[in-house]
């Protein structure tokens, strides 16, 4: 029984009993069920044309409802009546909440004290930062753990990548340098090695931010990914926008830093050094057309043979 299956009957407080290899009998009830739908619900509704989802669960319904409720076995009961009489005190109550898909992930917290999952960024408490994470994802919940013990929860973030969840209680406090953490003071230090317009972008990324660590991230991939062997391009793209007073991004930057490559590598016209110019001369005509040029007769002239 796989692991996903058995969340499942966890979920419902349900023991599932596999049945044995080419051993149909150990299933028999559910082979029947099976028989059963087919007949009186797929059987049934073959020939209907439907136009909603909705419409056909309708419908399924419906049939469900007869085969349970209406239609009477070989001892004149209804399964219906023979759940209400046999199996319901039997039965525990249903969860507050449905069954959703779980899948678990280890992930580290990073130095901004967020994990990455699915491409979104979750907060944990930021003395957890660098530590290796278990992380439970349902559709609609995330929840972090640490061992066995639960940390917190966020919602599921869903549609434009990189968006972040950041819980207020999860922040360091404001102006402290923490050992193993990002901070502005740690991305301006390095940003200092590229150039002083390179500092001024990545002072402007953080402030940005509803939250300061939230802009960490960019500012680690600049650095990393764009500055790294680019220092010149980089200090020169974000001496633009810098000169443009506007607030640059990664992808901004890397795409005028690709422009600005480009623009170096284009081959510049060649002219002849002015030495080896030859000089044309002209002679004006005054009695023919205005502005019309002819070259003189020296022009034409052959070199003086090298005696």
């Amino acid at each position: 029984m796989n692991a996903r299956y058995q969340q499942l009957a966890d979920h419902y407080q349900t023991a599932i009993v596999p049945a044995r290899v080419k051993k149909t009998r150990d299933k028999a009830a559910a082979e029947n069920a099976v028989n059963v739908v087919n007949k009186r619900v797929i059987g049934y509704l073959e020939d209907d044309v439907f136009t909603t989802l909705g419409e056909l669960n309708a419908l399924i319904e419906e049939r469900v409802r007869e085969i349970n409720h209406d239609i009477r076995r070989a001892d004149d009961t209804t399964r219906r009546e023979r759940f209400d009489a046999e199996e319901r005190e039997l039965l525990g109550p249903l969860p507050d909440v449905g069954f959703e898909d779980v899948e678990w992930k280890e992930l580290k917290a990073a130095r901004n004290y967020h994990v990455t999952a699915d491409t979104q960024r979750y907060s944990v408490p930021f003395g957890l930062a660098g530590k290796l994470l278990r992380v439970r994802l349902t559709s609609s919940r995330v929840t972090v753990f640490d061992g066995h013990e639960s940390i917190c929860e966020h919602p599921r973030l869903t549609g434009r990548k990189g968006q972040y969840s950041t819980l207020p209680d999860h922040v360091p406090p404001q102006r402290r340098d923490i050992d193993g953490l990002w901070s502005r003071r740690w991305f301006t230090d390095r940003a200092r090695s590229v150039g002083p317009a390179t500092v001024t972008v990545i002072e402007q990324i953080p402030d940005s931010q509803v939250i300061e660590a939230q802009g960490y991230l960019s500012c680690q991939n600049i650095l990393d990914g764009l500055g790294k062997n680019n220092r010149e391009q980089l200090e020169a793209a974000s001496q633009e926008f810098v000169n443009r007073s506007a607030h640059p991004t990664y992808s901004t930057l890397k795409r005028l830093m690709a422009a600005i490559d480009s623009d170096a590598k284009k081959p510049r016209p060649m002219l002849p050094a002015a030495s080896t110019r030859k000089r044309v001369s002209t002679v004006v005509f005054r009695d023919t057309t205005p502005d019309v040029y002819v070259r003189d007769a020296s022009h034409y002239a052959r070199d003086e043979e090298v005696k």
